[in-house]
């Protein structure tokens, strides 16, 4: 499941846990919303890793044409 599905899900067990009684259906709801702020964490991670190298890359690129440019002068 989708992070968002998984939070949703996790306060709907939990709620249907605490209203029962259901202490594992409640703890139940509690570990899944753990697991969607986690799924949430990692995507966060992924996506300034993603944005990082791509400076990287870019920063890469200007350099070698910096290099190309002094040989071509040469």
């Amino acid at each position: 499941m989708g992070e968002q599905t998984d939070k949703i899900a996790g306060q709907a067990k939990q709620a249907v846990g605490a209203v029962t009684g259901d202490e594992e259906t409640k703890l139940e709801g509690e570990r899944q919303q753990d697991k969607a702020k986690l799924k949430g964490k990692v995507n966060s991670a992924i996506d300034k890793a993603q944005h990082a190298l791509g400076d990287l890359k870019d920063k890469a690129e200007e350099r070698l044409e910096d290099v190309k440019d002094k040989v071509d002068r040469q």
